[in-house]
């Protein structure tokens, strides 16, 4: 048998490939474990052929190749040893492998003669790859209730429960996690260890392990990393903010918010400083200032930032100043309104006393009335005249009323 093998094996060792070409999509296949492995196997030729040989050799790195199976034409001899495991349909080369086992990994070569004029020879070699799929990773980290910034540390550990040829990646965000100078790994690479932990490693974190078959991703998880705070910084709802300075109008109120980067949140507190003395106001993050209840018109205050886990904290200082802003610009918007509203006012008596003079005109006496009504016309102008005048007092104080700021003075009412 080993004759036999040598004596078919030995052209191959040759090379003799004129007129002949054998070709394999791919030189590495992998195969599953328990599951059907199909090996293509392409040749052509040029020259009349009387009868086609093709050869299956299986061999192992310190072992002589042995044969599986081989055909004539189309009339296929198996070695009885592998005839229900391989199966080859001539003329085509390629070989079905099944089921494919771990004993199985190994060089597959596959040699093809063509009888023609002469004999034409050419083989090709395949290596063949046997694993189980992964399985889906799971991570744990230590500790689990989380670790401080600066002080802690914190190791993720990639766990897998089935698979072979296992190849472990760390991700942090969808992106591979890189060695530096606090992030190390494992020999195997199934463990990541974060030493110290700061507030660049927050993420979601995820183990994605893979093999020439198979690719599986852990859940993601965000381990816990407390710091803080950072960035303390004091807004207000309204009023000009200055660098570090807020200016309020009297009799406004202003709601000052405090806030710091932190994890897990702050707590806060507001402190004021008056006449050399500093006590604390107000705990939490808001506090309303209204400006009729500052004593001093320049008032400093403190917002300070205390995290209870890090143990650390920030603070922040700035001013308040009261200013009568808003009332001087109310003062002069009244004062602005004085002449417009005292030339208004004069506009409308003309008008009004001469309405009331056509009125009188177009309906006096005729000249042959008696003697008593010619009496009566002073006495009906001055009448006239008191109505105008008690319907310009009318107007002038709804006016009044509307522009307060408006110094009019009303005239007095005529004595008839």
């Amino acid at each position: 048998m080993w004759l036999k093998v040598l004596t078919v094996f030995f052209p191959f060792i040759a090379g003799v490939c004129s007129g002949l070409k054998v070709t394999v999509p791919s030189h590495t296949v992998h195969g599953i474990r328990g599951q059907a492995l199909y090996l293509p196997v392409h040749y052509g030729f040029h020259t009349p052929a009387s009868g086609i040989q093709i050869i299956w050799l299986f061999e192992r790195s310190h072992m002589m190749p042995k044969y599986l199976l081989g055909s004539v034409n189309e009339s296929v001899v198996p070695d009885l040893e592998y005839q229900h495991k391989f199966t080859m349909m001539p003329p085509n080369a390629s070989l079905l492998i099944n089921p494919l086992q771990f004993t199985d990994e190994g060089n597959y070569i596959v040699k093809v003669n063509i009888q023609g004029n002469g004999t034409l020879s050419s083989s090709q070699k395949i290596q063949v790859t046997v694993d189980d799929p992964v399985m889906k990773p799971v991570v744990q980290f230590h500790p689990p209730s989380g670790a401080v910034e600066y002080v802690g540390n914190i190791t993720l550990t990639c766990q897998v429960e089935g698979g072979t040829r296992l190849v472990y990646q760390w991700r942090k965000n969808g992106k591979p996690v890189c060695s530096n100078s606090n992030h190390s790994f494992s020999p195997q690479n199934n463990t990541l260890r974060i030493v110290p932990v700061t507030k660049e490693d927050i993420g979601n974190y995820s183990c994605l392990v893979s093999n020439p078959v198979s690719e599986m991703e852990s859940d993601i998880i965000m381990p816990t990393i407390y710091y803080g705070p950072y960035g303390l910084q004091v807004n207000s709802d309204k009023g000009l903010k200055v660098g570090e300075v807020f200016t309020v109008d009297l009799g406004e109120a202003i709601l000052f918010d405090c806030s710091a980067d932190s994890y897990p949140p702050n707590t806060y507190s507001w402190i004021r400083r008056s006449d050399n003395t500093t006590y604390v106001i107000k705990h939490g993050p808001r506090l309303e200032v209204a400006s009729e209840k500052v004593a001093q018109k320049t008032t400093d205050y403190v917002c300070c930032a205390y995290n209870n886990v890090t143990g650390r904290r920030d603070e922040t200082h700035f001013t308040i100043i009261i200013t009568s802003v808003g009332l001087e610009k109310l003062a002069q918007k009244g004062k602005s309104l004085s002449p417009l509203a005292s030339i208004t006012g004069i506009s409308l008596f003309l008008i009004i006393s001469m309405c009331l003079l056509f009125l009188w005109k177009k309906y006096q006496p005729y000249k042959d009335q008696s003697q008593n009504t010619e009496k009566l016309k002073p006495f009906q102008a001055m009448k006239m005249l008191w109505v105008t005048s008690e319907y310009m007092n009318l107007w002038l104080f709804q006016m009044h009323l509307v522009f307060p700021g408006c110094q009019v003075g009303l005239p007095q009412p005529l004595m008839v």
